[in-house]
């Protein structure tokens, strides 16, 4: 999400991660006549281990439970729920299908609504 949306905390995720989509962006141009596509996943909160460290961290760093922590998380997302990787799979699966050909040089996002960004 970080590439549309920088988080104050991760600021030299932040510059690596929009280095490396415009990079993408940049491939999509020069391997699009190969027939070749190239598109960015911008997951949100997607179930994982990872997520799982995160809501522990803040919940220490908060006060509260993990299950509060990932609940407060839960809120900023307007789908109402964290992503599966079911669904991240689901997505990255139709860009690599011949049914995606003609989508390149895009970035996808996979955050249940949360990129505020336009």
């Amino acid at each position: 999400m970080t590439v549309v949306e920088p988080s104050a905390a991760l600021g030299v995720s932040n510059t690596l991660r929009a280095s490396i989509a415009a990079w993408a962006k940049t491939l999509a141009s020069e391997v699009g006549p190969d027939g070749v596509t190239v598109n960015t996943l911008l997951p949100g909160r997607i179930d994982t281990p990872r997520i799982e460290r995160l809501d522990q961290a803040t919940a220490e760093r908060t006060g509260v439970t993990p299950l509060q922590a990932r609940a407060d998380s839960v809120k900023s997302i307007p789908v109402g729920r964290i992503g599966t990787t079911e669904e991240f799979g689901a997505v990255a699966a139709f860009l690599a299908s011949p049914l995606a050909a003609y989508v390149t040089g895009s970035l996808v996002r996979l955050d249940g609504g949360a990129i505020k960004a336009i």
